[in-house]
């Protein structure tokens, strides 16, 4: 199986923003209002046009407003079935001016970016969240490491949620990730599933500096394509 992962700049002008901003379902413009900022309104509004956008693409024969999502039982969405005919898998991350999409058939996926802030009490927010093996790991590294290790932490577990699309129930303690130095993005344990270390398989993503993003997939992970969303070329 292949996975394809597609950059979005959410930094757009305003024509842009209107552009997609037409894409939307009611939910959505509604949802998009309810953001304070405007800089906020516009990231979440670029995020879900160019979502639908590169869906309908994908599909060939729909239109992007046209597309219709239902959410699991803990908030991840999914195209309903009348308009998912390959059964196409999806998630979307953002983080700051970037978002990722990534798209699988058949399998489960999920992705996530990270804007990685110096300033973050990383340690504290490690023994808070991750498992204690973690938060030792990460104490234990050079500090000139510790944020990128954090982040690239952070990054791989959530991206790991994702895919399983079971939110908040799946705490971050209850499983374990590699990172740091000499060590590969993998699923190390998950005390609560004996076999998802043979289920779900684990990759960094490589992207823009100033961000760490992984890629969790259900099965192997095959042949993976980059591809960068241009509004004006979908």
């Amino acid at each position: 199986m292949s996975v394809t992962v597609w950059e979005i700049d959410l930094r757009c002008d305003l024509s842009q923003v209107a552009t997609l901003a037409a894409r939307l379902s009611p939910d959505e413009l509604n949802r998009a209002q309810r953001f304070v900022r405007e800089r906020d309104r516009h990231r979440f509004t670029v995020a879900r046009g160019a979502l639908r956008t590169v869906l309908a693409g994908v599909l060939g024969n729909a239109r992007p407003v046209s597309l219709v999502f239902n959410d699991g039982a803990y908030g991840k969405p999914s195209l309903a079935s009348p308009c998912n005919p390959h059964e196409l898998r999806f998630n979307l991350a953002h983080s700051h001016d970037l978002a990722l999409l990534a798209i699988t058939q058949g399998q489960e996926v999920g992705v996530d970016v990270e804007y990685v802030r110096p300033e973050v009490e990383i340690l504290a927010l490690a023994q808070r969240f991750f498992s204690p093996a973690e938060s030792q790991r990460l104490a234990g590294l050079p500090e000139s490491e510790q944020i990128q290790a954090f982040f690239d932490c952070w990054a791989r577990k959530e991206s790991y949620i994702k895919a399983r699309g079971e939110g908040l129930n799946l705490a971050l303690a209850r499983f374990e990730v590699g990172f740091g130095r000499g060590q590969p993005a993998c699923l190390r344990v998950d005390r609560g599933d004996p076999h998802a270390c043979s289920r779900w398989h684990l990759r960094d993503l490589g992207t823009r500096p100033g961000y760490r993003a992984a890629l969790t997939v259900e099965g192997a992970i095959g042949v993976m394509h980059r591809a960068e969303f241009n509004i004006s070329g979908n």
